[in-house]
């Protein structure tokens, strides 16, 4: 039975969703999400993600087998000053290059690594799941 392929679908949506946010002024990007976090930390953290994966689909390839070093959650709030520093259009130019490319990536990818990883994880393969979580909440917040 070939893998299901939904995911690609979905992570494309999502990809749009933060296309869109992409196109906010500068003042929008600013604008706050909760008490920390800003619309440009939410795509800088996405990007932040999106990479990490890429890493994994990278190494995995190489090695042929599923390669996911453990990153504590902790690595959101070290991470976080630094996501604040970038400026919050190139959050948004950061969160775009990222998301398009590892949803080609992962839609390329060699099945049955595919499989490996998404049972290891799924959310490594379904990232709409964890750009979602952060787009609703931004849209949320942008909704006031």
């Amino acid at each position: 039975m070939p893998p299901d392929r939904a995911f690609v679908e979905r992570n494309r949506a999502s990809t749009e969703r933060i296309r869109k946010l992409s196109r906010l002024t500068d003042e929008q990007l600013l604008h706050p999400v909760d008490e920390h976090w800003t619309v440009a930390v939410a795509l800088a953290h996405l990007a932040f993600w999106d990479r990490r994966t890429l890493d994994l689909l990278e190494k995995t390839e190489r090695e042929d087998k599923l390669s996911a070093p453990e990153i504590d959650v902790v690595v959101n709030d070290i991470s976080l000053p630094f996501w604040a520093a970038i400026p919050p259009r190139k959050s948004a130019q950061l969160a775009i290059e990222t998301a398009e490319a590892l949803d080609k990536r992962l839609e390329e990818f060699s099945p049955a690594l595919l499989e490996e990883v998404r049972a290891a994880r799924v959310r490594w393969v379904e990232r709409s799941l964890h750009r979602n979580e952060h787009l609703d909440e931004v849209d949320a917040a942008l909704k006031g």
